[in-house]
């Protein structure tokens, strides 16, 4: 995290190009995890934008306790749920009160994400697929196989239980799974 604290010190000092340097480095996760609850991508840049303004005006209140990617995905999931509340957009099903746990490891036939993406019609099949999830779960799910983000980062970034996100991501992928088969990416 030393890199994390000169890169702060360096903003926080106003050094020439340090802001930039934190944008560049950022700007990625920000717009992935912004974009893929969102859709819209004027909504997403607008929304990317306010997320560096707000990292830049809170930066001082920084404490170093976390990685910085983790500190700044957590400002822009943080806007961008509030965005979504605004306009009254449902992240995503809640678990029933009855319904299991299930985790990734409970999936008996599991889905191989690398064999459906071998050839560009398939990929697009998948991705018109994951487009048609809920905000939350398609960001989850974008994150952790896409992005390659370990669960406990997504958690870190989301606030949100690890079994919770692995529900999530055993329930997208199931929808998935029955798009993909049925030809259905609705």
């Amino acid at each position: 995290m030393t890199a994390d604290r000169a890169l702060v010190d360096d903003v926080l000092a106003a050094r020439p190009g340090a802001f930039e340097r934190l944008v560049a480095e950022y700007q990625g996760l920000c717009w992935h995890i912004v974009f893929r609850l969102v859709r819209d991508p004027e909504d997403a840049r607008d929304l990317c934008q306010d997320t560096f303004l707000r990292v830049y005006r809170n930066l001082h209140q920084y404490r170093h306790d976390c990685p910085l990617k983790h500190w700044v995905g957590r400002v822009a999931y943080s806007i961008a749920l509030r965005h979504l509340e605004r306009r009254k957009i449902a992240l995503g099903a809640e678990l029933r009160s009855d319904e299991a746990l299930l985790t990734p490891e409970d999936e008996t036939d599991v889905f191989d994400y690398a064999a459906a993406c071998d050839d560009a019609a398939a990929a697009r099949r998948l991705h018109a697929a994951i487009e048609t999830l809920a905000p939350l779960p398609r960001m989850l799910l974008t994150l952790y196989h896409l992005d390659d983000m370990p669960i406990p980062e997504i958690a870190r970034i989301t606030e949100l239980p690890a079994g919770t996100i692995k529900s999530h991501l055993f329930r997208a992928r199931l929808k998935l799974r029955e798009r993909l088969e049925t030809g259905d990416a609705r």
